[in-house]
């Protein structure tokens, strides 16, 4: 499988941190600003709807003053005077007449509205919210008065621009949001701090990895200054070092092996070749030399086939061919196969049991094979082979058993190891290529079964579990 090479450089995991804090922080800050310039905005506007009611209210009362009317008349300019800046909007006059008193130097244009009674009190719902030409908020409130001494009643129109307010609102979103930029920066600029110091024990231990080569698979991470949070990574890699120093092991062992067991015959027919080229010869020395090469090369050949199935059994990717076959029928045939060689060695096979095993048929009789070929070689002579079959809890067990020397324990665990023998003397022997039992294990692992073997008062069984699901 093909991957698509990277493009760009990547975004390292402390950046990314770092670009997460400082949004997390800006929206915080945000949403904070956000309530608290809402807040303001309304306590504000509440401030100024009650500052512009006390002023109308404030004037219907000084109207019941009859030296009022004539300080209007007479005097208007003090009522521009009183308002105090140019924000503020006043009208006084009769309904239907020219305004006795008309302040606007805002310019401000007043919808018409029809004003609060003269004996109604005014609340903030008699204040109306509009807008300027130019954008600004505008605020009114009209209300009529009581006039003194038979009068008429007078109107009154007071309100203002919020350009002060405008001005302040807006000031106050500019430090909002640099507040929150600068705790996005802040946020950032710590998060990155953060992420880094965090992420020292992890290039540590990236460090300590890539010095680990063939020649160090010994070596483990240490666990002991590591966080929590990299226990499971330690570990993994520890277990995986594990795999690979037994695995390397276990490939120098069988090259070492496999280079012992092909320099035997190698050197062997080199040798006869040789001797055979030195001088002249009779046809019948050739022939016998040709009969020893061709014994030589059949080992090789033999070796190098159970070197290809096991390779091969090791990385099957396919299912085997299993279904229900007779035990009986498999231990005569395996039987009769090696009645031959068992009469040569001076003992018998005997079959007990029977039933049916779910496996396949080829790879359970090439494991019966070696088993049996394995017994025949190493039974002490005059005496017995049994092949036993047993049904137990939905497994079959298939047993070769048979009579000889006992094997040490410490033989025992190896047994099934390739190119492994545990009787020494039988290290240079061409009647095995101590692959046998190799083979019978990786046959058990394709079928989902166990394999084991015991050894007791010169009684040593070979026992292969196929489960019957």
């Amino acid at each position: 499988m093909t991957h698509a090479p990277v493009t760009g450089e990547r975004m390292s995991l402390s950046t990314r941190l770092a670009l997460g804090f400082a949004l997390m922080a800006f929206a915080a800050m945000a949403v904070v600003g956000f309530v608290l310039y809402w807040k303001l905005e309304a306590q504000l506007v509440v401030r100024d709807d009650g500052a512009l009611v006390t002023r109308v209210d404030q004037l219907r009362t000084l109207m019941q003053d009859v030296d009022a009317h004539d300080l209007i008349r007479d005097k208007p300019h003090l009522f521009a005077n009183m308002l105090g800046n140019t924000e503020s909007l006043l009208v006084v006059g009769y309904p239907g007449e020219p305004p006795l008193i008309q302040v606007n130097p805002g310019h401000a244009r007043v919808p018409p509205v029809t004003p609060v009674a003269p004996d109604t009190p005014l609340t903030l719902d008699a204040v109306h919210h509009t807008r300027a030409a130019d954008g600004t908020p505008f605020i009114y409130v009209a209300a009529t008065a009581h006039g003194v001494a038979g009068q008429r009643d007078l109107q009154i129109v007071s309100g203002r621009l919020m350009t002060e307010r405008t001005r302040m609102l807006g000031d106050y979103r500019t430090q909002i949001f640099l507040f929150a930029m600068t705790a996005a920066c802040l946020a950032a600029l710590f998060a990155f701090w953060l992420a880094r110091r965090g992420m020292r024990p992890l290039r540590r231990l990236a460090a300590q990895t890539a010095s680990i080569g063939v020649g160090t698979l010994s070596t483990r991470l240490p666990q002991r200054d590591t966080p929590a949070e990299l226990d499971v990574l330690v570990t993994s890699i520890n277990a995986m070092l594990g795999r690979l120093e037994r695995g390397f092991t276990q490939l120098q062992q069988v090259s070492a092996d496999m280079a012992h067991d092909l320099r035997t015959p190698i050197g062997n027919l080199l040798g006869q070749t040789e001797v055979g080229l030195s001088q002249s010869r009779d046809p019948a020395y050739y022939q016998r030399l040709l009969g020893s090469n061709f014994e030589e090369l059949q080992r090789l050949s033999k070796t190098i086939d159970n070197m290809l199935f096991l390779a091969r059994a090791e990385h099957a990717d396919h299912a085997i061919d299993r279904h229900w076959l007779s035990v009986e029928d498999e231990f005569e045939r395996i039987a009769d196969y090696f009645e031959g060689l068992a009469d040569e060695r001076g003992v018998r096979i005997e079959r007990d049991g029977g039933g049916e095993v779910m496996a396949d048929a080829q790879l359970l009789r090439r494991a019966m094979a070696n088993l049996l070929a394995n017994a025949v070689r190493h039974a002490d002579e005059g005496s017995v082979i049994r092949l036993i079959a047993e049904q137990r809890g939905g497994e079959t067990w298939l047993h070769v058993e048979n009579r000889g020397v006992t094997i040490e324990p410490a033989h025992r665990e190896r047994l099934f190891d390739r190119f492994y023998r545990a009787d020494a003397s039988r290290q240079r022997s061409s009647e095995s290529s101590g692959l046998g039992l190799s083979i019978v294990r990786s046959i058990m692992q394709l079928h989902g079964g166990a394999w084991r073997v015991t050894s007791d008062d010169g009684v040593t069984c070979f026992t292969l579990v196929f489960p019957n699901g």
